[in-house]
């Protein structure tokens, strides 16, 4: 079966224009155009607009979605296999995150006594999982297995006063980082102390601390688009100035 662009929009449930913006970007190109010029999408058209749509859904960039579709390595079989991985593990966070909803109404309304600790097992848990959804492969493949589950460990048992603590710490990062940009020296002491605070803040993570392993997780910041937007939403630039005042701080640039 063959569609149009308005056709297949309406299938789909995006507008034509977002699937014209599409061909233009190299990701996904009509089957052919017809004598009247107009797009026509074939079968396998369709296939890859569902999976660059559980791309999108799953929160990759055009341009990293474009990467993977267009590799001659890519495999749809094996990319839906994925897709399914890792939709049961959203759903599983948000069971989760509903259980922890329905015991909190419990508690107000008197029926069961909920410890600090179950309140705040659900944001545990989703810190995560989403961490492992976006960085998994990549952190284990750079730091290993043992390594990365050592540090789930350690944020599962987080007390709720711990939990509180990293989160302020990472707000005071951010803050020391933009007051730093504005001198525009990442050597300066206001840098510096930016690049100790992060060193805090991967301490309620990190199992053991290594300048080595500090100063390459900064590096990964401007390698991987992922951490880089992480950073970056708060002030262009972000992560390279983290990068580069880190390298500072561990020695690993001079």
């Amino acid at each position: 079966m063959e569609y149009t662009v308005q056709k297949l929009g309406a299938l789909a449930g995006i507008s034509p224009r977002t699937l014209r913006y599409y061909d233009e970007f190299g990701l996904l190109r009509p089957a052919r155009i017809n004598s009247s010029g107009y797009r026509i999408y074939g079968q396998a058209e369709v296939n890859l607009l569902q999976q660059i749509l559980f791309y999108r859904e799953l929160g990759l960039t055009l341009e990293a979605i474009r990467d993977i579709v267009t590799s001659p390595s890519f495999d749809g079989a094996r990319a839906l296999r994925e897709h399914h991985e890792q939709l049961l593990q959203r759903r599983k966070q948000l069971d989760e995150l509903i259980a922890n909803v329905e015991q909190t109404l419990a508690q107000s309304e008197g029926r069961i006594t909920m410890s600090n600790e179950e309140k705040f097992a659900g944001f545990k848990q989703k810190l995560i999982e989403d961490n492992e959804q976006k960085y998994g492969q990549e952190i284990r493949e750079k730091y290993g297995e043992e390594a990365v589950e050592k540090s789930n460990r350690k944020l599962r048992n987080m007390t709720e006063e711990q939990y509180a603590a990293c989160q302020q710490l990472e707000e005071d990062l951010f803050a020391a980082l933009e007051q730093a940009m504005e001198e525009g020296d990442s050597a300066s002491e206001l840098a510096q102390k930016a690049a100790g605070l992060h060193r805090q803040w991967l301490g309620f993570s990190w199992d053991t601390y290594t300048k080595e392993a500090h100063a390459g997780l900064a590096q990964m910041y401007v390698e991987d688009e992922r951490f880089t937007a992480y950073y970056d939403k708060r002030r262009p630039g972000m992560a390279a100035f983290l990068r580069d005042a880190v390298h500072i701080y561990t020695g690993a640039k001079q």
